[in-house]
């Protein structure tokens, strides 16, 4: 999960001597890391948020023990979604483990830099619990988004499972997620609404890796007018939870 700038400044007041050998050190405990990738179209659990286009997307993190921050940003589709064509995300949390389970804890911001008159950036606290079991890894995760103008006053709840399996003297690996909404985020309604994925990676060398992904979500079609807003006039239907087949090219570093 889930794609930030993070950053820690301490300082000292000592002989510059003693403050000189220190700052190595404090730098060395200061993880970075980023990533970035081509999609053959956005999806955000199940739903599409690039109107079937590629996107483009990337983010950086920084750690230091078990605190992060982070950014994520990907390229949206204007017309069909409404929100501008950019999204940016920004979080900050705590992860951790202890034998086999794994644990994360945080809180993400989604904002909309050019999206039109409207609020549409929200927050969204999360939690998920890890556990290897055997050759699988399985995640179990929440995420609440409470009351918000941008979310038109209402809350939304979701629940998701991730399961992946490495395959043995191989670069591929298998994954599969299955998520429940239930709130504002849904394009049903009823505002319900399970969303799937089901997938194989192939590492190409360290850093880059190739995908492909059947995704898809529960939803009706929605009405869609010019300016890419929700509208009784029939200009043209887009099924934005249609079931799709997504590419994924990606690298880490």
């Amino acid at each position: 999960m889930l794609t930030s700038v993070r950053s820690l400044l301490a300082a000292t007041v000592l002989a510059g001597s003693v403050f000189a050998a220190a700052a190595p050190a404090a730098a060395q405990d200061i993880e970075l890391s980023g990533n970035a990738a081509v999609v053959s179209e956005y999806r955000f659990r199940g739903v599409d948020l690039s109107g079937g286009d590629i996107a483009i997307q990337g983010g950086v993190d920084a750690a230091i023990g078990g605190f992060y921050v982070g950014t994520w940003g990907s390229s949206l589709d204007e017309d069909t979604v409404g929100y501008g064509h950019t999204e940016l995300d920004v979080y900050a949390g705590y992860a951790g483990s202890s034998g086999v389970i794994s644990y994360d804890i945080g809180v993400l911001a989604y904002l909309y830099p050019n999206s039109g008159p409207g609020d549409f950036d929200y927050i969204e606290p999360y939690a998920s619990v890890g556990a290897t079991v055997g050759p699988a890894d399985v995640t179990l995760g929440v995420a609440y988004a409470p009351e918000q103008d941008s979310l038109n006053g209402e809350d939304n709840f979701y629940i998701y499972t991730d399961v992946g399996v490495g395959i043995p003297n191989t670069p591929v690996s298998l994954a599969g997620h299955l998520g429940y909404t239930d709130g504002f985020l849904t394009y049903t309604a009823d505002s319900k609404a399970w969303d799937w994925s089901i997938g194989a990676d192939v590492a190409l060398g360290s850093v880059a890796s190739v995908g492909v992904a059947y995704v898809g979500a529960e939803g009706d079609p929605s009405t869609i007018d010019d300016m890419g807003t929700e509208s009784p006039a029939d200009d043209f239907i887009y099924d934005f939870v249609d079931d799709a087949v997504v590419v994924t090219l990606s690298a880490s570093f």
